[in-house]
């Protein structure tokens, strides 16, 4: 039986449905786009995820996948060859995403925005203030573009010198260090007039960024967020539940908890544990639109706290 199509809920301008979207080219998989507004609200994406509002989710049938670790997981699961983990490597590309996703990710966003400044909408940022729940100081960085330039680049000199013997990927062999690396160059030559006088000092990187780019996004077809929602509505979630007699705290499968990230989109998805383990958590929740869903988690990175 043939595996359904995912669907991705995203934005062309975000940087981390880059990611996703270049691993469906490696995988050549032809999935299904659903374009999401870059502010809330979503009023047909919330129902599914149950607040979260972080980009992107993944759905397929009744099952939502949130944040890019768990969609990679579940898209490798799905769709093992070609695998964005060759020759042993199975634990450092998903490890380095912590780094391109956290402490790179912010020095690229900081030289993003200050570099563009006055022309962000202030709707924009207000959203942003509420997605971080804090002020988001445009003022700020675009003062501190001197010291964004230097991190950025500091940055991409890890890559430059990972690449250093001429090798065509950071592991040798295409993986998902590459993905998660490349999601930062991506964003910055997307936002960045000048971002070319930084790389062109960084030759491998530069024909690595160009390797990387011609992988395409696989084949993509457009669905509205209406016919997505029916789409879980009208399925049945796909995920048996199973315990983890490891657990630290103790979770089992029946728990009521809320999961949530925790940096920012700090919005707690309540539900019912469905299946748990060391990478990922899994609950079920009822919504009057969505019907039954089940909505899937990282660990890495993420609070579950009590119902």
């Amino acid at each position: 039986m043939s595996q359904p199509v995912p669907i991705l809920h995203h934005f062309d301008e975000s940087p981390f449905s880059e990611k996703i979207r270049i691993i469906f080219g490696f995988k050549k998989l032809a999935w299904n786009s659903v374009r999401i507004s870059r502010i809330m609200p979503r009023p047909d994406l919330m129902p599914m995820t149950g607040g979260y509002r972080r980009t992107p989710s993944m759905q397929i049938g009744a099952d939502i996948y949130c944040d890019t670790q768990i969609i990679i997981r579940e898209l490798e699961r799905r769709y093992p060859t070609p695998t964005l983990f060759p020759g042993g490597n199975a634990g450092v590309p998903a490890a380095l995403g912590m780094w391109t996703d956290r402490p790179f990710f912010q020095s690229t966003v900081n030289l993003v925005f200050g570099f563009i400044g006055d022309k962000v909408p202030r709707e924009f940022i207000e959203d942003r203030e509420k997605l971080r729940g804090g002020k988001f100081d445009i003022a700020a960085m675009t003062a501190a573009l001197p010291q964004m330039r230097d991190q950025f680049r500091a940055h991409v000199d890890w890559i430059e010198a990972q690449l250093g013997d001429s090798r065509p990927w950071l592991l040798g062999e295409f993986s998902l260090a590459d993905v998660s690396a490349y999601m930062n160059v991506w964003y910055a030559r997307q936002s960045l007039a000048t971002i070319d006088e930084i790389i062109r000092h960084f030759p491998h990187v530069s024909t690595w960024e160009a390797r990387v780019r011609t992988i395409g996004h696989g084949t993509r077809t457009e669905m509205s967020s209406v016919d997505a929602l029916e789409i879980a509505a009208r399925s049945t979630p796909d995920s048996p539940s199973f315990g983890d007699p490891a657990d630290p705290n103790g979770r089992k499968p029946g728990d009521r908890v809320g999961v949530l990230p925790d940096d920012y989109g700090k919005v707690p998805v309540h539900g019912e544990i469905v299946s748990l383990s060391a990478q990922h958590i899994a609950i079920r929740r009822t919504d009057a639109r969505a019907g039954e869903v089940v909505v899937h988690f990282p660990r890495a990175g993420f609070l579950v706290v009590p119902d």
